[in-house]
């Protein structure tokens, strides 16, 4: 029987880089994907699925009014056999987009990979990882570090001073030039006002 996975992080811990690793691996068997990613990220370009260390795939567009299931029946009757549906940046979901797809996991015996943030900058749920925390058969967490060497679970929005930003819409596209992980401890410390965040911290070769 097929399942709904819900792969969560804090930002940076490789959530691009394992979807697409997964894509891979189906297509290296011979099996059919399709890599659906929100219009509204478009960092990377139009309907381009793009990890930080440089792979990338296309992806299928969608917005917050898009019946998921209706784009996958659509997309089997154009091309064939899927074999397994991958979703990026997964907490723009709306909670009827996560019904549907457990809709293509139940009625279609599709399994389906979505990949996203379990919080905003707030430390509060998106309405898409909200519901696939609630829905999802199967929830697994990818793991990242704060810069203190502790586990990351949140993300602070900042400034370009380093400092923590409180107030502002929920969504709002960046990268490591808006965003860092960080563990609660330190989520508490920065949002609190006690100290700043280096935004583009040195890289060590691999």
């Amino acid at each position: 029987m097929s399942k709904l996975y819900f792969y969560y992080s804090a930002m940076n811990a490789g959530k691009t880089t394992t979807l697409l690793q997964s894509a891979y691996n189906y297509h290296e068997r011979g099996m059919r994907t399709r890599i659906l990613t929100p219009m509204l990220d478009n960092r990377a370009g139009e309907g381009v699925v793009a990890s930080r260390i440089g792979l990338k795939a296309e992806g299928l567009r969608f917005d917050r009014d898009d019946d998921l299931l209706a784009l996958v029946d659509a997309d089997i009757a154009a091309a064939g056999q899927l074999d397994c549906v991958l979703v990026d940046e997964a907490q723009f979901l709306t909670r009827a987009q996560v019904w549907q797809l457990t809709d293509v996991v139940d009625k279609r015996d599709i399994p389906v990979l979505a990949y996203g943030l379990r919080t905003d900058f707030r430390g509060e749920l998106f309405e898409g990882s909200q519901y696939l925390l609630a829905w999802a058969d199967n929830l697994d967490e990818i793991k990242t570090i704060c810069h203190t060497g502790r586990k990351a679970t949140m993300v602070v929005r900042v400034d370009e001073h380093g400092r923590a930003l409180t107030d502002g819409p929920q969504v709002e596209i960046g990268g490591n030039d808006r965003y860092v992980s960080v563990s609660r401890a330190e989520f508490k410390k920065i949002v609190a006002g006690d100290g700043r965040i280096e935004l583009q911290q040195p890289v060590l070769p691999l």
